[in-house]
């Protein structure tokens, strides 16, 4: 077991974080209120998707639960991935790597899944309930996916001579997102960066041993 305490420590810390930043922002925020933590340029921002990470949406009710539903059966093959790396040894910083893909990727599927049946709906003026007596605001796998962390760096228009938005409005960075999120896009980053170093100690290891089965 002890290949997988830190794997899973990450997992629960990253999970533990998510979930309470969600049943805060759910049970003390209306839709589309903010908090702001660093000026105008860090906001807690809540809204809701039915959709993907960065608020990405996935057509209609059908498209919901075909996602929740995806989203279970990838998390599933994310899971067994991770065993079978720990259990192989493969290299420590790649396998917190696919850990924080894991926790992002279930943090959310705890949305997808159950919030449609333990809390009311939140709306522009009224905050959420847990546990309502008249049950939630929809049904299992139908669950909203929370998002509040905002960004909004920097905010102007483009100069007229710019190609195709020329006098359009931008904002950079738009998109609302939460620690799952996060966590996911942290993981995939560090293994693009990091992907030569990890699989050359990996690539290394097996000629090592190939080596070693071919002199005895």
């Amino acid at each position: 077991m002890k290949g997988y305490n830190r794997p899973l420590l990450l997992i629960a810390v990253i999970l533990f974080i998510d979930q309470v930043s969600k049943f805060w922002v759910k049970l003390n925020m209306t839709i589309g209120q903010d908090f702001n933590i660093i000026g105008n340029k860090f906001l807690i921002h809540f809204i809701e998707n039915n959709g993907m990470a960065y608020g990405m949406e996935f057509g209609g009710e059908f498209g919901k639960l075909f996602l929740t539903l995806f989203r279970i059966v990838a998390v599933i093959g994310i899971g067994y991935g991770l065993h079978y790396m720990v259990k192989n040894k493969y290299h420590r910083g790649f396998i917190l790597n696919v850990a924080l893909i894991f926790a992002g990727a279930l943090g959310n599927i705890i949305d997808s899944t159950f919030y449609g049946t333990i809390f009311s709906e939140s709306t522009f003026y009224e905050k959420a309930v847990l546990f309502p007596e008249g049950g939630g605001y929809s049904s299992l796998f139908h669950g909203k996916v929370v998002d509040m962390l905002y960004f909004p760096l920097i905010e102007g228009n483009f100069p007229d001579w710019f190609p195709i938005w020329g006098g359009e409005h931008f904002l950079f960075f738009r998109p609302v997102f939460n620690i799952a999120d996060s966590a996911i896009s942290v993981g995939v980053f560090l293994i693009l960066i990091f992907q030569k170093r990890y699989f050359k100690e990996e690539h290394e290891e097996k000629e090592s041993v190939n080596s070693e089965v071919l002199e005895d």
